[in-house]
């Protein structure tokens, strides 16, 4: 049996997101990220990723990015949250999509997309949890985003 189920969700009100099948307990493996592997000059030379439409691209390394943008790729449809419940791993060069914490039955399965802070503008955040800094970065840089938004504001 799937630890997760497809159906619309709560974040992404347009979308669909994952759901949690049975109780899922913390560092459980529960589904990876397929898709093509392709260099970091592909990604670059091609305007499938600049296009408006959601992106499916998940770095593997300096010299690789997997394209997920792929029907059979299910993790696809993981959302992200600030107050994420999953993280994702990179285990023998496969991406993993893992439990966080303790996931109850029927919980929406969300990871932090973990963009840099570059282009923050770009990835407004939705997630409407507690601690959401508006934007989707790496935690890493919330810091850093929260001085910069102070400085917008005055």
């Amino acid at each position: 049996m799937k630890l997760y189920r497809i159906k619309k969700s709560n974040i992404d009100k347009k979308g669909r997101g994952l759901y949690a099948t049975r109780d899922i307990k913390e560092g459980t493996k529960i589904i990876d990220y397929v898709g093509k592997l392709i260099t970091k000059k592909q990604t670059e030379e091609s305007d499938k990723y600049d296009n408006g439409k959601p992106i499916y691209l998940f770095t593997i390394n300096k010299r690789y990015d997997l394209d997920g943008d792929f029907k059979f790729n299910t993790a696809r449809l993981i959302n992200h949250s600030c107050n994420p419940n999953c993280e994702t791993e990179i285990i023998d060069n496969e991406i993993w999509i893992i439990a966080l914490k303790n996931i109850k039955k029927g919980e929406e399965l969300f990871y932090n997309y973990g963009y840099d802070i570059e282009d923050y503008e770009d990835h407004p955040c939705k997630c409407g949890s507690d601690n959401c800094v508006g934007y989707i970065v790496d935690e890493d840089h919330w810091t850093e985003l929260k001085r910069i938004l102070k400085k917008k504001t005055g």
